[in-house]
């Protein structure tokens, strides 16, 4: 039967480096601790969401790539994780060359958003991680989603690319996709001894009050460990604060 999942959010950033993928694996094993079934889809070519997860991406058979160019089905590419409730549909390096392929498709901005309608199992919540660009990978992850957060780092370069992101936020929602609501903004790296985390933290509190989730993601090294591991924070090293904190921000997304 199938079963139609409640809530697909795209996690998403032009700016490389500021957590897209680190909250993408890490907001997931949080949520699924609490019980809810989590598709992470890796849309990102540098496969970094899937080696975080423990899986090779040189080993996975079928990816994101098969289901966007239809050699494959949801259910045939979605793969278990070490995590309970942890799912990851995994990527690899030949997505990069997916979006020459996509062009040439009917319907290509929408090829994720028709791959996802036949997911199967009780999804609570799928996550995309996006890659540090606005091609068509992203618009696909845009299209099929009901939400976008975004991750940002706590540094003032960062404004000038989230006022970038929020115009195609608003461009997509005109001409592609007009469900897509911006879920919220994530400070990620952040430093509680510099004045300049405070800074951009309050700028953006300031620029968009409703939208910046309460918990900020601690500049933490037990986060990078783990991914090196293959494991989501909360599974490397589940008291420390990087663990925590996404905890408290699975907590905000389950709230909101």
């Amino acid at each position: 039967m199938l079963i139609s999942t409640s809530k697909t959010i795209a996690i998403a950033n032009q700016k490389g480096g500021v957590g897209k993928t680190t909250t993408a694996l890490n907001l997931g094993a949080a949520l699924a601790e609490r019980g809810v079934q989590v598709l992470v889809v890796d849309a990102d070519p540098q496969s970094n969401s899937t080696s975080g997860l423990g899986i090779d991406p040189g080993r996975a058979r079928l990816t994101v790539y098969e289901l966007l160019t239809g050699q494959a089905g949801v259910d045939e590419v979605a793969m278990a994780t070490s995590v309970a409730g942890l799912w990851v549909i995994p990527s690899k390096v030949a997505l990069a060359g997916a979006e020459i392929e996509l062009a040439g498709m009917e319907e290509r901005e929408f090829r994720l958003r028709q791959g996802l309608a036949d997911l199967t199992g009780g999804f609570g919540y799928v996550l995309i991680d996006c890659p540090p660009s606005l091609g068509l990978l992203t618009l696909n992850a845009l299209s099929a989603a009901d939400e976008m957060l975004v991750p940002m780092q706590c540094e003032f370069f960062a404004l000038e690319g989230l006022a970038h992101l929020l115009y195609t936020h608003k461009l997509v929602r005109m001409q592609l996709n007009p469900r897509l609501e911006l879920g919220g903004i994530v400070m990620t790296q952040f430093d509680a001894r510099t004045t300049l985390s405070w800074d951009v933290v309050a700028e953006i509190q300031r620029a968009y009050p409703d939208k910046m989730f309460q918990t900020l993601i601690p500049r933490n090294v037990r986060v990078s460990e783990a991914a090196s591991h293959g494991q989501p924070v909360i599974v490397y090293d589940p008291t420390c604060r990087g663990a925590e904190a996404y905890r408290q921000l699975a907590e905000e997304v389950m709230s909101r």
